[in-house]
């Protein structure tokens, strides 16, 4: 029903600057929350950041001050901002949303690869 597309993704250099893009579309008839998971390899699926449809942020401990999310609702666009990356970074990562608080996660993107290295 809704469908989420990353892009954005690529390699990068330690210290250098990502963005993530997230685009929806589809029938979306709430926009609570949006969230931007990844996983590395060897490790479990992590929120790195979530962002309600009014702005409140969250994000994971190890990304704080060096991410941001951010939304734009008209034009159904999230982003995650990466600075500063680290080699840790590397891992796919997702766009995510759900209806409500308290709801899971049931849309899915296909993932972009990002990747920290020299």
């Amino acid at each position: 029903q809704v469908q989420l597309v990353e892009s954005g993704g690529g390699l990068v250099q330690p210290g250098g600057s990502l963005r993530l893009s997230c685009a929806a579309s589809g029938s979306m008839f709430s926009i609570d929350v949006m969230g931007w998971y990844r996983q590395a390899p060897g490790k479990q699926r992590e929120l790195v950041a979530n962002i309600t449809s009014g702005g409140i942020t969250n994000y994971e401990d190890s990304v704080k001050g060096r991410f941001t999310i951010s939304r734009d609702n008209a034009k159904n666009l999230v982003y995650l901002q990466m600075n500063s990356l680290k080699p840790e970074d590397t891992a796919v990562y997702y766009c995510a949303r759900k209806e409500r608080i308290g709801a899971p996660f049931g849309s899915w993107g296909q993932g972009t690869q990002v990747t920290v290295s020299s």
